[in-house]
């Protein structure tokens, strides 16, 4: 796998003017989505970028390699007692999501922090109700956040109203709490307008190729790119079948290539069924069932390929998404350790 630096940093720059007034952040965690944060973290630091979030705590030593770091926020929040020291300890800013964390937060003598607010989507957060306990008004918050549900559907979707609700919802809470920076919009978000984006907009997917909403696809550049060996041909005759189970069976002579690819690169099975290389433009149909490193290609199309030579797999997200009903987040998060090595 290469990661397209030049795309990864126009991804910035063109998501940060989509935000309008506001500043873009970066989301950076699962490794960058899978992309690599040694790869990607420079690229967006040197853009521009200036504030990053990760999920876990297990996160914050590769970040802490490349940007200082107050710019680090961790989302999921100081759980554990353990997770204020390590929080004090780095300097890294926690992302409060409960009472609970936030009285953890302050006992320890904890500083500046986040505070998440669950405005409709129900997974991490304190409700508006609770934004007046007592345990809040003790916070100093830097960030007050909230995430969109379903900033992805456009008017005809079944949950698009739902994105006018929470930026209702918050900008209530925008009253509650003293902070100095508001943030709403993720990647899609960022396409619903200059309204959603207040004062941070935190995209992810789409700073990494992926297109959240069809309307923002002009803008956004594919960033991976992966490539894999012809590791062994062969000749098939009327009959051979292919791979376990033999789901696919010859109906004449033909050459094929086993590739070194498979699930457990990331490249699952869901992706054999219709699925390609390409080789200079030249379309190699998949045959048979992906296994965990190796898939087999079609290769009369390119009859002077052999061994050692290698072949490109399609991995522009909105495409690759369409083509195998797999998600274009789960196609970059699972991407296998051995492309990024």
């Amino acid at each position: 796998m290469r990661v397209d630096t030049s795309a990864l940093a126009a991804n910035w720059r063109a998501l940060d003017e989509l935000s309008g007034p506001a500043r873009a952040g970066a989301a950076i965690k699962a490794d960058c989505y899978g992309l690599g944060v040694d790869a990607c973290l420079p690229v967006l630091r040197d853009a521009g970028a200036d504030r990053f979030f990760v999920a876990h705590w297990s996160e914050v030593s590769g970040a802490l390699m490349h940007v200082p770091a107050d710019q680090i926020a961790v989302l999921h929040g100081p759980v554990r007692d353990d997770d204020v020291a390590f929080a004090l300890a780095t300097g890294v800013v926690p992302v409060i999501n409960s009472l609970d964390q936030a009285r953890r937060w302050t006992m320890a003598g904890g500083g500046a922090c986040h505070l998440m607010v669950d405005t409709g989507i129900n997974r991490l957060g304190v409700s508006p109700q609770e934004l007046g306990d007592p345990t809040i008004a003790d916070l100093s918050v830097n960030i007050l956040l909230s995430h969109l549900a379903s900033a992805d559907e456009d008017e005809k979707g079944t949950n698009f109203a739902m994105n006018a609700r929470q930026l209702a919802a918050f900008k209530e809470c925008l009253t509650m709490v003293p902070h100095v920076t508001a943030s709403l919009a993720n990647s899609a978000g960022i396409g619903l307008g200059h309204d959603y984006a207040m004062d941070l907009t935190r995209p992810g997917i789409a700073l990494y190729g992926g297109v959240p909403r069809d309307d923002m696809g002009a803008h956004l550049q594919q960033v991976g790119h992966i490539d894999a060996a012809i590791i062994q041909t062969r000749m098939l005759s009327a009959g051979d079948a292919v791979g376990y189970n033999g789901e696919f069976v010859a109906e004449k002579p033909m050459r094929v290539g086993t590739v070194s690819l498979g699930y457990a690169d990331g490249f699952l099975r869901s992706r054999g069924p219709g699925g390609v290389v390409m080789r200079d433009g030249v379309t190699l149909p998949l045959l048979g069932k992906v296994s965990m490193d190796m898939v087999v290609a079609d290769l009369s199309n390119a009859p002077n390929l052999g061994e050692g030579d290698w072949v490109n797999v399609p991995f522009d997200l909105p495409h690759v998404a369409q083509q195998s009903s797999v998600s274009q987040y789960e196609l970059l998060t699972m991407i296998g350790r051995r492309l990024r090595g």
